[in-house]
């Protein structure tokens, strides 16, 4: 039986390595370094965690119809992975613009650079911690 995954997808240099962590929590790591790449790794893997960067449309190709960098993986994981919990990174100064993310599919965490090992580890204890207390009912 393979153990669920956390598709990581590392757009720029910003993105932390957390690898070991998510080995820690029993979780496979996977990383890639383009949207092509996570829509078809999400569409084989179904991931239980999906960790990327959001990038505002500042008036670039995804600024009229499009959010951010993200919008289009949100659509396909609506499609392919359901019920993969999507962690986005996003800088200070974008911040304001992540949460209109939850249109597309609910986020489950957001983390403001820079983010700390201690940051990944709460937001995936806080799933766990969701599941436990769902189990006990």
């Amino acid at each position: 039986m393979t153990h669920p995954s956390v598709l990581s997808v590392i757009e720029s240099p910003a993105h932390p390595d957390f690898s070991a962590l998510y080995r820690r929590h029993g979780l496979d790591p996977v990383s890639v370094n383009s949207m092509r790449k996570a829509i078809s790794e999400a569409r084989r893997l179904k991931p239980r965690y999906v960790v990327g960067e959001f990038f505002y449309g500042y008036g670039n190709n995804y600024a009229g119809v499009n959010i951010s960098n993200l919008d289009v993986l949100l659509y396909s994981l609506q499609k392919y992975a359901p019920e993969a919990r999507v962690i986005a990174l996003v800088e200070k100064n974008e911040r304001h613009h992540v949460d209109r993310l939850n249109n597309i599919l609910p986020l489950h965490a957001v983390l403001q650079y820079p983010v700390t090992e201690r940051d990944m580890e709460a937001a995936l204890d806080a799933h766990w911690r969701q599941n436990t207390e769902k189990s006990a009912e």
